[in-house]
C-alpha cells in the first residue's frame, strides 16, 4: 500500500511539473520581454544593432534567457521520460499480494559523499525503488560453531524475524555442537515460512586449515571464503552475516540492494569503520593490504553465480598464498583475505552505505554513519568486548540488543499472510491432534498441554564430558524453574558427576540465569553440567516434558532421576557407579532406589554418613520424605529395614509408589499428560513396573529434601476443585492406556487403585 501511494505521488508530481513548469517559464520569459511596458522581441532576426533600445546588457539578458529555455526543455524531456516509466510500472503497484517495493539507499564508491548524504539517503521515499516480491525467499548464510555462538545466533535470528515480511531460508554452516543445538531449537520453534539447512563446518576445515589465523574466531572465521563451494550450486545470491549482528530493519531492504549491482560487482560490503587497515594504530602495525580503510565482512552480499564463473576459489587462494609469504598469518580471519582480493580487483565491490554495518569496535568511526535512531539498519558488535565496548551511544545500542535478547520468541511464530508455507509434517500432525480435542471439555487445557511444542535450547552453557573408561558413569537428572536456582550450587558441591538439567524459563529469565551462572565460581568451574532451556508457554508447568528433555540429553549409560530440591549424600556419585557394577545394571532391568528423607530446617548440618543420618532421624531433625502428608509415596522403600540393611534388598511395587531411582538411559519416558502437581512420578514408576523392572533399595545411599515455599502448582491443586477432578480423570485414562498396552498384567494397577 505504501509503495502504491508513493508511486501515485510520483506520478502526480511528474504530471504537474510537466504542465506547470513550461507555463511558468514562458510567463517569466514573456514578462521579462517588456521594457517600460512595451514588448521586446526575442528573435535575433528582429533585434537590429541600430535599434535605439538595443544595448550590450539587453543582448546578454536575451542570451541568458535562451539558455534557460533550453534548460527547461531538457528538464521537461527528463520528466516526460520518468513519467513514461512510472506509467509503465503502474500495474505493478496494483498487484497487491504479488509484489512490494522498498525504499533503498544508493551505495557509492566515494565514502565521503556517502557519509555526507547518509541521512537524506536513509529517509528517502521517492528514490530508486528496487522491487522485492512479497513472497520472495531471502537467503541468509551464517557460520556458527560452539555453545556461545549458538546463543548469539538466536538473538540475531530474533531481530531478523521481528522485522521480516518475507519467507526466509537460513543456511547454517555449523559444527556438530551448533547443529545439535540449533536443529532442536528451530524444530521446536516452528516459525512459519522459515527453512533451515545445515552444512557440516567440520568437513570444511581442510579447505582453510592451511591458513594461520590469529583472530578469536579461529578456523571457523575463515569459512565464509568457501561459501561458493559449500552452498547449493543453484543458489544465486545470499546475505552472509556474522553471529554478532543485530537487525533494526526489514532484511528485505538489504536483499533489494542486489538489484543495484552492475557490471562485475559481486560483493556488497560496508567500508571498515576503524583505522585498522591504515596501519597507524600502533608502532610497527602492519595490516594486510586493503583499499583505503578496507571493508568489513560482518555483512556481505554475495552474487554466488557470478563468483563461481569468476573462479572465486582460485582467486582468493592465490591471493592468500601470496600475502601469507610476507604476512605469515591473518589477524582478522576472512576479512584480511577478502580485502587483499579487493585491493587487486576493486571492480568486484559494490560499497554499501555504512548504516548496513554500524561497527561497534573500540576504535570505530561509526558515529559518522548515523545522525538519528531512524538511520540505523544493522548493528555489529565486532569487538571481543561485545556489550562492554566503548562507544558514545553504547547504552542505546545495548538496550536495542537486550530487547531482542529477552524478547519472547513465541511471539515470532506469526504467519506471513498471502505467502504459502512449505508443508511441515510436524506442524500438520500437531494441528490434527489439537483439532481432535473437545474445546468444551472442562479438562481441555490439560489435554492440550500434552501436545504443546515448547521451544527448546539445548546446552545453553558450555558443556564438556569425557566418558568413563569403565562405562559405569551416572548422570543426575532434574528439572527446575527460576525459583529453584539457589539449589544449583549446593547440588554441584554434593554431586561431582555429570548433571543434566531442564530449566523452564521465559526468554528474559534465561538471560537472568545466564548472568547468575556466569557470576558463580561454583557453576563456572563445572563443565559437565548440561543446562537445557525449555521456554515457557501455556499455563501449566510441564514437569514431565522437562524430565524427558533432561533424560534424552545425557552422555552416560545410566542416570539418577532426582528432583532439584534434593541434595544427594556426599559421595553418592561414586557409590552409584560401584552399585551399577555390583548389581549388573547393564544386563538386568533394575531400578536402584535411593531412599529419600527431608528436613524442615533451612540451615542443616548435612549428615556425612548413614549413622549420622539415623541419629538425626531419631532426634527429629530429619524425617522420611513426606511421611506426614503422603506416606504411600515412599512407604514401600521399607525404611525400617533400611536402617539395619547392609546389602541391597528388593521391594515390590505398591499403589502411589514414587521413589527416586537409578536406571539405564533406555528406560521409558515420563508421560506428558501429567503437568504441574500430581501423579507425574507415580505414573512413571508404574510403567517401570509394567515393563518388569526390579526395584532394589540401596542400603548405604540417601538424599535429603530441602525446605522451600510451596510451588504455584501445588497451590492450584489444593485450592482448585476442577484441577483435582481433571487430575483424577487423567489418572483413569492413563490406567486404561496401561491396560490396553500391557494387557492382563496391568489389571493389578486398577485393582490397587480401587483398594487404596
Amino acid at each position: 500500500m505504501l509503495g502504491m501511494c508513493r508511486g501515485r505521488r510520483k506520478f502526480l508530481a511528474a504530471s504537474l511539473t510537466i504542465l506547470f513548469v513550461p507555463a511558468i517559464t514562458w510567463i517569466y520569459l514573456f514578462a521579462g520581454s517588456f521594457e517600460d511596458g512595451k514588448p521586446v522581441s526575442l528573435s535575433p532576426l528582429e533585434s537590429q544593432p541600430h535599434s535605439p533600445r538595443y544595448t550590450a546588457s539587453s543582448q546578454r539578458e536575451r542570451e541568458s534567457l535562451e539558455v534557460r529555455v533550453r534548460e527547461v526543455e531538457e528538464e521537461n524531456r527528463v520528466l516526460r521520460k520518468q513519467l513514461s516509466l512510472a506509467q509503465s510500472r503502474g500495474p505493478a503497484h496494483h498487484r497487491g499480494n504479488h509484489s512490494k517495493t522498498y525504499s533503498m539507499e544508493e551505495g557509492t564508491g566515494d565514502s565521503e559523499s556517502l557519509r555526507a548524504g547518509i541521512v537524506a539517503g536513509n529517509s528517502s521515499e521517492c528514490g530508486q525503488q528496487p522491487v522485492v516480491e512479497k513472497c520472495e525467499t531471502i537467503h541468509v548464510a551464517i557460520v556458527c560453531a560452539g555453545y556461545n555462538a549458538s546463543r548469539d545466533v538466536v538473538t540475531l535470528v530474533k531481530s531478523v524475524l521481528f522485522h521480516r515480511r518475507n519467507p526466509l531460508h537460513f543456511h547454517l554452516i555449523a559444527d556438530a555442537i551448533a547443529k545439535q543445538i540449533l536443529a532442536t531449537l528451530f524444530q521446536t520453534w516452528m516459525v512459519p515460512a522459515v527453512r533451515i539447512d545445515f552444512y557440516d563446518a567440520d568437513e570444511l576445515k581442510s579447505e582453510v586449515s592451511w591458513i594461520p589465523n590469529k583472530h578469536y574466531s579461529g578456523i571457523y572465521g575463515l569459512m565464509k571464503l568457501v561459501l561458493t563451494k559449500t552452498l547449493p550450486s543453484n543458489l544465486e545470491r545470499v546475505i552472509v552475516l556474522d553471529t554478532d549482528i543485530t537487525f533494526a530493519t526489514d532484511i528485505a531492504e538489504l536483499w533489494a540492494v542486489f538489484h543495484k549491482f552492475k557490471g562485475q560487482q559481486v560483493l556488497g560490503l560496508v567500508e571498515n569503520q576503524s583505522d585498522w587497515y591504515l596501519g597507524n594504530l600502533w608502532k610497527n602495525h602492519r595490516p594486510w593490504p586493503a583499499l583505503g580503510r578496507g571493508y568489513n565482512t560482518g555483512v556481505i552480499l554475495l552474487l554466488l553465480d557470478k563468483l563461481r564463473k569468476m573462479k572465486w576459489e582460485q582467486m582468493w587462494r592465490l591471493t592468500a598464498e601470496r600475502e601469507l609469504m610476507s604476512m605469515l598469518s591473518t589477524s582478522l580471519a576472512d576479512q584480511d583475505i577478502f580485502n587483499a582480493v579487493i585491493k587487486q580487483n576493486p571492480f568486484l565491490v559494490y560499497q554499501l552505505p555504512c548504516f548496513w554495518n554500524v561497527q561497534l569496535s573500540d576504535h570505530t568511526r561509526s558515529e559518522q554513519c548515523y545522525r538519528d535512531v531512524s538511520d540505523l539498519k544493522v548493528i555489529h558488535w565486532n569487538s571481543p568486548k561485545k556489550l562492554r565496548v566503548k562507544n558514545k551511544h553504547v547504552e542505546f545500542f545495548r538496550n536495542l540488543y537486550l530487547t531482542f535478547l529477552e524478547y519472547d520468541g513465541n511471539l515470532l511464530r506469526r504467519e506471513l499472510f498471502g505467502c504459502p508455507s512449505e508443508a511441515d509434517v510436524n506442524s500438520e500432525n500437531l494441528q490434527k491432534q489439537l483439532s481432535e480435542l473437545d474445546e468444551d471439555d472442562l479438562c481441555y487445557e490439560f489435554r492440550r498441554e500434552r501436545f504443546t511444542v515448547h521451544r527448546t535450547h539445548l546446552y545453553f552453557l558450555h558443556y564438556e564430558y569425557e566418558p568413563a573408561s569403565d562405562n559405569t558413569d551416572v548422570t543426575l537428572v532434574a528439572q527446575l524453574s527460576m525459583d529453584r536456582l539457589q539449589m544449583l550450587e549446593a547440588i554441584c558441591k554434593h554431586w561431582e558427576g555429570p548433571i543434566s538439567l531442564a530449566l523452564y524459563l521465559s526468554d528474559a529469565e534465561a538471560q537472568q540465569f545466564l548472568r547468575y551462572a556466569q557470576g558463580s565460581e561454583v557453576l563456572m568451574s563445572r563443565h559437565n553440567v548440561g543446562y537445557h532451556i525449555v521456554y515457557k508457554e501455556g499455563q501449566f508447568y510441564p514437569v514431565n516434558l522437562l524430565r524427558n528433555v533432561a533424560m534424552k540429553h545425557i552422555s552416560t549409560p545410566y542416570m539418577f532421576l532426582s528432583d532439584i530440591d534434593f541434595l544427594p549424600m556426599y559421595g553418592l556419585y561414586e557409590y552409584l557407579r560401584k552399585s551399577v557394577i555390583q548389581l549388573d545394571l547393564a544386563n538386568t532391568k533394575k531400578a536402584l532406589i535411593v531412599p529419600a528423607f527431608e528436613t524442615l530446617r533451612y540451615r542443616l548440618s548435612f549428615p556425612k554418613s548413614k549413622a549420622e543420618l539415623l541419629s538425626m532421624l531419631d532426634m527429629g531433625t530429619l524425617f522420611t520424605f513426606r511421611y506426614h502428608v503422603w506416606t504411600k509415596g515412599h512407604a514401600p522403600t521399607n525404611f525400617a529395614k533400611w536402617r539395619t540393611a547392609t546389602t541391597p534388598y528388593r521391594v515390590e511395587w505398591e499403589a502411589d509408589f514414587e521413589p527416586y531411582v537409578v536406571v539405564r538411559k533406555d528406560c521409558p519416558e515420563y508421560d506428558r499428560r501429567f503437568v504441574g502437581f500430581g501423579w507425574n512420578k507415580v505414573a512413571h514408576i508404574m510403567e517401570l513396573d509394567a515393563q518388569e523392572y526390579e526395584f532394589t533399595v540401596l542400603p548405604n545411599a540417601y538424599m535429603i529434601h530441602m525446605p522451600h515455599a510451596p510451588s504455584f502448582d501445588i497451590t492450584k491443586f489444593r485450592s482448585n476443585k476442577q484441577y483435582r477432578i481433571c487430575l483424577k480423570t487423567l489418572k483413569e485414562e492413563f490406567q486404561q492406556d496401561m491396560s490396553r498396552h500391557y494387557g492382563f498384567a496391568a489389571l493389578k494397577y486398577l485393582t490397587a487403585e480401587n483398594n487404596s
